[in-house]
């Protein structure tokens, strides 16, 4: 079962941009990708301790760690760029209207 979290508006990230999210004491980053798609991770990288909220977005859709430069794919959380081996978990994103949710599974 899955629940469905607001986390943002629209408006609160930029196309292109990153913004870290709390929902309740788990960090999600929010990914608003070049075309309009948004898309969220986990935030803590799973090869060193930081936040991908503070990383880069590339062209191919992956965010690239700021400590390191491994990157993860934005969509599955899938390691795609060493050191980074182990998948950080994706969620599922729905705007509705000017608000966006993230769905989180109990």
């Amino acid at each position: 079962m899955s629940s469905s979290v607001r986390v943002a508006a629209v408006a609160d990230v930029s196309e292109g941009e990153i913004l870290k999210v709390f929902v309740g004491d788990r960090q999600i980053a929010l990914y608003h990708m070049p075309g309009g798609e948004f898309r969220a991770t986990d935030d803590l990288c799973s090869h060193g301790q930081a936040f991908l909220s503070d990383g880069w977005l590339t062209d191919e859709g992956h965010v690239e760690c700021p400590l390191h430069g491994g990157c993860f794919d934005t969509l599955t959380g899938e390691p795609t760029l060493a050191p980074c081996e182990v998948a950080i978990r994706a969620y599922k994103v729905r705007v509705e209207g000017e608000e966006i949710h993230v769905e989180l599974a109990d």
